[in-house]
């Protein structure tokens, strides 16, 4: 009835003053009987749901259930659901639960319990219960698009913070001005308290149900002929999907379509183009309006906008996906992968500088030829293939391989900033995030089995001393053994083993993200977080077993027998241009003083102290530090304000007194005045400003600490006098 009331809505003439379809039916109205039949193919699989359901009542097998904290609870196999477990311990415990864990795997709240299992239960206040309420979420999306324009879903995931979904037009696209028609459509829908019915189907009722729909006819026929695929229903929309969902559209309660872009069905330009509608859900207007004022904050950060006002890089479509760093960015480039330089120094890594081109034989013996190639740029020179590196890992193997090499030179740590291109998707392309040509802090480490758990300890100190500069926080996941993995398990059990005591001796907290590694050997995944807690995958360490024999490495042993290294892949900035691009946003343009492209502003009162402040410019020049001299003919205080928002660390005011004296008159961008002092005090605070890459302004720092300490002393002066008085009128 729900669905036929919905679908009636959709069919129902346009409201007076809304715009009108041309004549003849709508794109819904012809969809309309595929949707029907959709419909009662679903309720007839439901049914059988229900038979089952039904005879397990009546078997009332007993079944245990143990909780988190080892509480055992009965229940009835097939019969009782996680929402009746949470039901029995309390109320709020329900209402709160969104997903539960089946023996680690994901549950529907109101799905039946298949037999004894661990149950454990998440809020939306858990990573795991977002992901479920947005995938939800997105299920509503897309029978709005259905409601709404008649649109052949493809897929809606849920991500970072929100989801989309991908649907089919026609020629049709949708702009942004239709975004408040989507958003009304499916507020309609959570009031509507339309259930999340799930059904497992064959591949071939799946082909029935869906025959109408190219795109998920392609997603069910790449699965296998035996295949037991799951089906959810909300309203008279139903859909492929492995679950879990809430328990009704209800449990959504703000919604916010946020944009309507472009995609192609499998993010292949030559295939069919697909609109995206990204939106995102809250369970309370609360956490929809924290949202929304964080937005607003991102897009003030966005490091595209900033980039442009700053004049820090630009991009031309004459080379698309590659950066133009003008010389205020190139400052900011050039200090990151200095500081890193500075890094690999203290920790004894060799910097190698390694070829541009290879000949594809590399990349066939990489396995990138057979598994990468898509991504590579590739190109023939004297009919022989060759292709720009997308990754180091290959060439430092081949300068390992050049010679034979002893125990005693490992382990070997070969950096490399080395130019990198990737062939991404025009689509794809995002500001300095997903770019075609950009720079690693790359480094591979070829070590011993038992070197191993040293290493990557070393990595992890690395790391943070990097993070901590740039006062990110992050988090890491010990990602383990895939089922298709490659190598002796004997190895791989080595190296979880040593990943796991590395993480342990951290003093930090991780996750165990089991199965996740990849195939050629096991890793720790990092995820590091921003000023306003966005989540950026940025540092990567990865073991690998495979390469090794694939490139047919060895060394000597101190037995005088060969073996085979191991091979440590790690990077903390990750891509430099990404990094640039998340240390913007972080900072929203205010650069710490040892990384900022504009240190100081030197600004004269007038003509008659130009000389001073060109002669002022030149001194801290030569002492290395970026400053420059305001030459217009602008009054002084708009000079100021300039460079102020220009985010100039340290503007310098200039007259005939300081000129006299030899001084300058200091204030900072955030405007605090400083006032007049030498010349040579200033260049030694910024010295150590610089040299202890200090995240704040080090000037009056000591002042204020010295200010603070004597009102401390006075404080405590004054109390032991008042206690000195008490005591004395106690014995009086």
């Amino acid at each position: 009835r729900l669905a036929s009331r919905t679908m009636a809505d959709a069919s129902a003439p346009p409201a007076a003053g809304a715009p009108t379809e041309p004549a003849g039916p709508t794109p819904f109205q012809q969809k309309s009987p595929y949707y029907a039949k959709r419909i009662e193919l679903f309720e007839k699989y439901f049914a059988r749901e229900g038979e089952k359901q039904e005879a397990a009542k009546l078997t009332n097998e007993t079944i245990q259930v143990v909780m988190p904290d080892g509480a055992i609870k009965e229940a009835v196999r097939n019969v009782t659901t996680p929402w009746d477990i949470a039901m029995g311990i309390h109320k709020k415990l329900a209402q709160a639960s969104l997903l539960a864990h089946v023996d680690g795997g994901d549950w529907d709240m109101r799905r039946p319990l298949e037999g004894d299992c661990a149950l454990k239960l998440f809020s939306f206040d858990d990573p795991e219960g977002k992901e479920l309420y947005w995938h939800s979420s997105a299920h509503v999306l897309g029978e709005a698009l259905e409601l709404e324009y008649g649109a052949d879903l493809t897929i809606g995931p849920s991500i970072e913070e929100g989801f989309y979904y991908d649907c089919f037009l026609g020629e049709r696209t949708l702009s942004d001005h239709e975004r408040d028609a989507i958003q009304s459509r499916m507020e309609k829908i959570f009031k509507e308290k339309q259930p999340f019915l799930r059904i497992e189907v064959t591949r071939e009722e799946a082909l029935e149900m869906f025959t109408e729909n190219k795109f998920k006819v392609e997603l069910i026929t790449n699965l296998p002929e035996d295949a037991r695929i799951s089906c959810y229903r909300c309203g008279p929309m139903v859909d492929l999907c492995r679950g879990p969902h809430l328990p009704d559209t209800a449990w959504i309660k703000s919604v916010s379509v946020n944009q309507c872009s472009r995609a192609h069905w499998r993010a292949d330009v030559t295939k069919d183009p697909l609109v995206r509608v990204y939106a995102v859900t809250f369970p309370n207007d609360k956490l929809m309006k924290e949202y929304k004022l964080r937005i607003e904050e991102a897009k003030k950060r966005d490091h595209r906008v900033l980039g442009q006002t700053q004049e820090l890089f630009m991009f031309n479509a004459l080379s698309p996906g590659s950066c133009f760093f003008l010389p205020m960015g190139a400052k900011i480039y050039n200090n990151l992968i200095n500081f890193i330089k500075e890094k690999y120094w203290e920790y004894e890594y060799e910097e190698v500088v390694t070829p541009n081109i290879y000949n594809f034989e590399l990349w066939k013996t990489s396995g990138h030829a057979a598994h990468y190639k898509e991504n590579m740029f590739s190109f023939n020179v004297e009919k022989e293939e060759f292709g720009l590196k997308p990754m180091n890992c290959p060439g430092h193997c081949v300068m390992f391989g050049n010679r034979k090499r002893s125990f005693r030179e490992l382990p070997m740590r070969l950096a490399d900033f080395g130019v990198l291109h990737r062939n991404e998707f025009s689509g794809a392309l995002h500001g300095l995030t997903r770019v075609r040509r950009f720079q690693q802090d790359d480094a591979h480490i070829f070590c011993r089995p038992d070197q191993m758990e040293h290493e990557l300890s070393q990595f992890l100190k690395f790391l943070d001393s990097v993070y901590e500069v740039f006062g990110l926080t992050y988090e890491m996941k010990l990602s383990t053994r895939p089922e298709g993995y490659l190598g002796e398990i004997e190895i791989w059990d080595q190296a979880e083993a040593a990943l796991t005591q590395v993480l342990n001796a951290s003093g930090r907290e991780w996750k165990l993200n089991p199965g996740d590694g990849a195939f050629y050997g096991p890793k720790i995944d990092i995820t590091v977080f921003d000023a306003l807690k966005r989540r950026f995958q940025c540092a990567t360490v990865q073991l690998d077993f495979q390469l090794p024999i694939r490139f047919n490495l060895s060394y000597v042993t101190e037995n005088n027998e060969p073996a085979r290294p191991v091979i440590i892949h790690r990077a903390i900035l990750g891509s430099v241009e990404r990094m640039f691009a998340i240390l913007t946003e972080h900072f929203a343009g205010k650069w710490p003083f040892w990384i900022s492209p504009r240190q100081v502003m030197l600004v004269p009162i007038s003509e008659a102290s130009r000389g001073y402040a060109l002669e002022v410019r030149k001194k801290l020049h030569s002492a290395g530090f970026h400053a420059q001299v305001d030459e217009t003919d602008r009054k002084m205080q708009k000079k100021v304000r300039e460079a102020q928002l220009e985010q100039w660390n340290y503007i310098l005011v200039v007259g005939d007194g300081e000129q006299t004296n030899g001084t300058v008159n200091i204030r900072t961008r955030d405007n605090v005045v400083h006032g007049e002092h030498a010349l040579i005090d200033l260049m030694a605070v910024l010295e150590t400003e610089r040299k202890t890459k200090s995240l704040t302004c080090m000037f009056g720092v000591e002042k204020s600490a010295a200010a603070a300490a004597a009102r401390e002393a006075e404080e405590v002066l004054a109390k032991a006098a008042l206690d000195a008085a008490a005591a004395a009128a106690a014995q009086e």
